[in-house]
């Protein structure tokens, strides 16, 4: 199924293998970011869903000099002020969480700024004069975490509130790497020789569960993003070192029958306690839970690697939903939702 080109693409309608392909080539888009300095005391990010990975992904890199909260509600943190960066962003510009944050952010008096495609964001940006970053079109908002991290980081850059200063330097790095990388996971490279397609068929069938220590957390969040709407299959994440303390117990008993498939996802940049939890992990709980399938992180520094497993779980669970037999782009049933809600 997974050789079969014609297969692929009658199902693969808005051609997700394509945009996975060329994804590399978002961390190369320049952005124009506007005079923003200021005497900040936080950051907040409101997003929702693949708009607020962008955010997620910040906090492992480059990172932040102040504190710093994704907000993922309809309501802002307590402590908003006049001196909050507030960051609203959503690729459509019409989620409804992130305008009713926004609209209590504008009444803390705290600094705007949107990122957004279109929708509400960019009108209210136009009509306030927000500062405001447009992300190019993609065909769903979760093809699209590449241009948001790139705006977010030019954003951090242009008021001075990341200790990175070869970020940009680090992106283009990134993306030469990745674009070179995804040639082994293309349609055209048979199941036989291509990671990407093999751990797809390992999956399928089960649940997957995605696993990752604090530096790849926001990777292992993804890929059950991308399972769950490109698979239309219900997957699960955690990280370690948390798993140990209660989610690890949970795996010796019940269900008896564990119709499961569980993924680590490892880099040799995570902390050498948190490298001998996996070790540990798999060891005690051997002939208890399915044998973990290891993602071993490939790439230079941490940008590189976050890059590197993010795509390969792009590519992973579009194969996946090309076995369950499903269109990996539309995700018509949260278009429903919306419809509903709003009646």
């Amino acid at each position: 199924m997974l050789d079969d080109l014609k297969y692929i693409h009658q199902r693969d309608s808005q051609d997700a293998l394509g945009i996975a392909e060329k994804q590399w080539q978002q961390l190369q888009h320049t952005f124009e970011v506007p005079d923003i300095g200021g005497n900040y005391e936080n950051i907040v990010y409101a997003g929702m869903g693949g708009s607020a990975l962008a955010g997620y992904l910040s906090i492992s890199w480059p990172g932040y000099k102040l504190p710093f909260e994704i907000c993922r509600q309809d309501h802002i943190p307590a402590y908003v002020s006049q001196k909050t960066l507030f960051i609203a962003s959503s690729y459509s510009g019409n989620t409804e969480e992130v305008l009713s944050a926004l609209a209590e952010a504008e009444q803390r008096g705290a600094k705007i700024i949107i990122i957004s495609y279109d929708g509400e964001l960019h009108e209210i940006a136009k009509r306030k004069s927000y500062p405001y970053l447009s992300i190019p079109k993609t065909q769903q908002p979760r093809y699209s975490v590449l241009y948001n991290l790139k705006a977010l980081v030019s954003v951090l850059e242009k008021a001075g509130l990341t200790d990175d200063r070869t970020a940009e330097t680090q992106m283009g790095a990134a993306a030469a790497f990745l674009g070179d990388s995804v040639a082994s996971w293309l349609p055209t490279v048979s199941t036989e020789t291509n990671p990407a397609k093999k751990l797809a068929m390992e999956l399928a069938g089960k649940s997957p569960v995605i696993y990752a220590g604090p530096l790849l957390a926001p990777v292992a969040y993804k890929w059950k993003i991308n399972i769950n709407e490109n698979a239309k299959n219900v997957a699960w994440w955690n990280q370690l070192p948390e798993f140990n303390h209660n989610e690890f117990i949970g795996w010796s008993a019940q269900p008896i029958e564990k119709p499961y498939a569980v993924v680590d996802l490892r880099s040799n940049l995570e902390n050498e306690r948190v490298q001998k939890r996996f070790e540990v992990t798999e060891k005690l709980l051997s002939g208890r839970r399915p044998s973990a399938h290891i993602v071993q992180a490939q790439g230079q520094d941490l940008l590189q690697q976050l890059v590197w497993t993010i795509a390969y779980g792009d590519f992973v669970s579009i194969y996946l939903g090309l076995i369950n037999n499903v269109d990996p782009g539309p995700v018509d049933l949260v278009e429903k939702f919306k419809a509903e809600l709003n009646k």
